[in-house]
């Protein structure tokens, strides 16, 4: 039986069973690695993020997408571990801590997240994670997202 993150996303430790490939971030020489479904749409956002939000700062601790892993403090299977979340510029906005971005900032997160369909870690009800975008909709609603936005994938 497959496994699935906590947005109902198949998940896997092993990265070629759930193609997770890796997906430039236009605008910086960052890649990161998403499930092949949603990269298009996560790199996509990063890329707006980096021109409007802020500059991506890079590093290879401080941006990334797959990560097999639990839900921090807890069991069920972090969107990470699908590929299907991303975090950037993850040392100015640490997890806890909340207005980490400015109000301006935080209104072009929330456009952003809405043309992408895109859920923020900052809108989290108890522990924020400000640095943390995650698909919600399913893989065909992707699908079809990537297509109404016109966006390449890596194939």
């Amino acid at each position: 039986l497959m496994e699935v993150s906590s947005n109902g996303w198949p998940a896997s430790k092993d990265p070629k069973e759930i193609d997770i490939q890796s997906f430039p971030i236009e605008g910086t020489n960052i890649k990161i690695r998403c499930n092949a479904t949603c990269g298009p749409i996560l790199a996509a956002f990063a890329s707006e993020f980096h021109k409007l939000v802020e500059p991506i700062s890079g590093g290879a601790l401080d941006d990334w997408g797959y990560a097999y892993r639990p839900v921090r403090g807890g069991t069920k299977l972090s969107n990470h571990s699908s590929g299907s979340a991303i975090d950037l510029n993850a040392s100015k906005h640490p997890l806890g801590k909340e207005n980490t971005f400015k109000p301006e900032q935080v209104a072009v997160i929330r456009q952003l997240c809405s043309k992408y369909n895109l859920r923020w870690g900052g809108e989290y009800k108890n522990r924020k994670d400000e640095m943390h975008f995650e698909i919600t909709s399913s893989p065909n609603e992707v699908k079809m997202l990537v297509q109404q936005l016109q966006l390449k994938g890596n194939k």
